[in-house]
């Protein structure tokens, strides 16, 4: 992923929910519903895609394994890349919302 490419939004989410502490899974998606207020809702196979994708992008990293129930879980933590590329995006975004905000003033709109 190039480093001044737009995030998709499930990968943004991602890197947020990581922001707080290491999760595995399933924490992820719960809080990114959280984050969201339910308007995303990442699926199984979206979220390991997404996260074999910013592991090898270097922006997360494994940070501990344990058994629960018989099965394996993998918890994973933002990296100082991560969130650097997380930071940037926020960045990105705040200036685009400022901007939409600033003319919707205009037109005598207040987003909501």
């Amino acid at each position: 992923m190039k480093d001044d490419a737009p995030l998709r939004e499930p990968s943004y989410l991602i890197l947020t929910s990581l922001a707080a502490e290491p999760r595995h899974g399933y924490a992820v998606i719960e809080d990114v519903k959280q984050i969201s207020e339910g308007r995303v809702v990442i699926g199984v196979g979206t979220l390991y895609t997404a996260i074999d994708r910013l592991h090898s992008d270097g922006l997360i990293e494994v940070d501990r394994e344990e058994v629960v129930d018989s099965r394996l879980r993998r918890y994973y933590r933002l990296t100082n890349d991560g969130a650097r590329r997380l930071a940037a995006e926020t960045a990105r975004l705040t200036r685009h919302a400022a901007a939409a905000t600033s003319r919707l003033r205009v037109l005598g709109v207040e987003p909501a």
